[in-house]
């Protein structure tokens, strides 16, 4: 289970470039990928994607949003209060946050959860 666990973490063989990951909090890895891309969506001038990778246990500490995001989980399952509501996220389970949105994310399962975001910067 543990070798799954560590599969999911590493990065495909095409994408050995072109990121930078991050440890925030204990069991999370946060990967940005480079460059941002031109929005076409009024009120937005660029887009980024980044991943949130979580072990089993794991959990972000809700940070205020620093932007507005659509995130996607692509794997795994998330407990997520957002605002001070509580909701689950499975797999293929999309929604957004706004510009200081307060959410936390929790991974109550047993497998690796990735939470797949797309900033959207003013």
């Amino acid at each position: 289970m543990a070798a799954a666990s560590a599969a999911m973490v590493r990065p495909a063989p095409a994408q050995t470039t072109g990121y930078k990951d991050m440890t925030p909090w204990p069991g999370v890895v946060v990967r940005e990928y480079e460059g941002e891309t031109p929005s076409l969506i009024p009120g937005f001038k660029t887009v980024s994607m980044r991943d949130v990778i979580m072990q089993p246990g794991a959990k972000t500490m809700g940070p205020p949003m620093m932007n507005a995001m659509i995130c996607h989980i692509t794997e795994g399952e998330l407990r997520l209060e957002q605002d001070g509501k509580t909701f689950t996220g499975k797999k293929n389970f999309v929604w957004t946050c706004n510009k200081e949105t307060k959410e936390q994310a929790y991974n109550g399962g047993n497998v690796v959860a990735i939470m797949r975001i797309t900033d959207l910067k003013a």
